[in-house]
């Protein structure tokens, strides 16, 4: 799988060049990982709610093809944008997300935080009262908030067309924050956002960049299971 790195971009420019690779590819064609930093956007996803979108202000918002609800993408944060052919790599969609997840974990794990999967909310989170301990989260009581004392690090929105995956993942390194308190971040409102500078690990853009398409590149590249 060939890294491409596009650097400090638009979101609006990145998302039509992977529709058209999307679009233009055979069953030779071989993958790519395009990784990126974008310029400050709030994005939607195509079952995204306006109620979810508080108060924007100058910031653009952009309506896209991908998965799930609204989030924030700025500098500071890794994008990394997995162009695959999944029926190539025999795996489906639920399997391609925990692929996805496990990279991240990895990573986190490379920076000694602790991440965490929420079932039914795609992404990564982290205990904010202990980032660093090892203990798994408890099984929230029914009727319970299951993102009470969680932060989320890292989020997943992805399109697949004709078996063809495209958008990806985000993950928080050093970034301003504020932005995350102007939308319900992935539709779950009060959810708190953190990066990694905010857990007090000093990781440079490149740092996890390199990191995470590493990760990505060995779960991703391989016929086998990720667990």
């Amino acid at each position: 799988m060939r890294r491409v790195n596009w650097g400090r971009c638009s979101y609006a420019g990145i998302e039509a060049r992977m529709q058209a690779f999307t679009q233009q590819r055979g069953p030779d064609t071989d993958d790519e990982l395009w990784m990126v930093e974008h310029d400050p956007v709030f994005t939607q996803g195509v079952a995204g709610r306006p109620d979810h979108l508080l108060s924007p202000g100058a910031i653009p918002v952009v309506a896209t093809r991908r998965g799930g609800q609204v989030t924030f993408h700025g500098p500071g944060q890794v994008v990394a944008y997995p162009l695959l052919d999944l029926r190539r790599l025999g795996i489906y969609v639920k399997e391609y997300v925990f692929r996805l997840e496990a990279a991240v974990l990895q990573v986190l794990e490379q920076a000694g935080v602790t991440g965490h999967r929420v079932p039914g909310a795609p992404g990564i989170y982290v205990s904010l009262d202990d980032p660093f301990g090892h203990r798994t989260l408890p099984r929230p009581a029914p009727g319970a908030d299951p993102f009470k004392g969680l932060g989320k690090i890292a989020a997943l929105g992805i399109k697949v067309s004709n078996h063809c995956s495209y958008h990806g993942l985000a993950l928080n390194v050093r970034m301003d924050l504020e932005p995350f308190s102007r939308i319900n971040p992935c539709g779950y409102a009060g959810l708190q956002t953190v990066d990694l500078a905010s857990l007090g690990v000093a990781w440079t853009w490149d740092q996890a960049a390199d990191a995470l398409a590493e990760r990505l590149q060995h779960h991703l590249a391989r016929a086998i299971p990720a667990r």
